[in-house]
């Protein structure tokens, strides 16, 4: 049987990020998103709410990207997997921390900057990897030109 081993959380950015490098120059940011979930109390037909927070680790060009554009308040959408650290106190107790180790970070709602987009700002590191430059494209392509109409009946799905 083939494990899995996935998180995918939405919800408020919960502080500022702060962005900070291994000793050999990795960039890692963390940072801790709230979500609610909110029911009905069957017995009294009240409202009841109840919130989690949890702490998000990005690394690599993920987490100079989220540095740039998430801030506390901010809307958002991760995807990770989860991972749980344990180290000792200084009072000499085992501590655990369990965290998402994010792959993709979507941000929604207002920019904190006028240049950035007001519709939705997300990074995958492995997307921006993969993704061709503009001007190439594959071989069995045709170029579609600005004004050019797309026909439906071309696309593959």
């Amino acid at each position: 049987m083939i494990d899995f081993n996935q998180a995918i959380i939405m919800g408020n950015v919960t502080r500022d990020l702060e962005l900070r490098y291994t000793p050999n120059g990795q960039a890692v940011t963390s940072f801790s998103v709230a979500t609610n979930r909110r029911w009905t109390n069957k017995e009294t037909q009240q409202q009841q709410e109840s919130t989690e927070f949890h702490n998000i680790v990005a690394w690599g060009k993920l987490a100079e990207i989220c540095n740039q554009i998430l801030y506390k308040g901010r809307k958002v959408l991760v995807s990770g997997r989860l991972q749980t650290r344990n180290w000792e106190g200084q009072d000499g107790i085992k501590r655990y921390s369990t965290e998402i180790i994010a792959d993709h970070i979507s941000a929604t709602g207002a920019p904190k900057s006028p240049g950035e987009s007001q519709v939705e700002s997300s990074t995958t590191e492995k997307a921006k990897t993969d993704v061709p430059p503009k001007n190439e494209q594959k071989p069995d392509e045709k170029p579609i030109k600005k004004d050019e109409e797309i026909n439906l009946d071309d696309i593959p799905f």
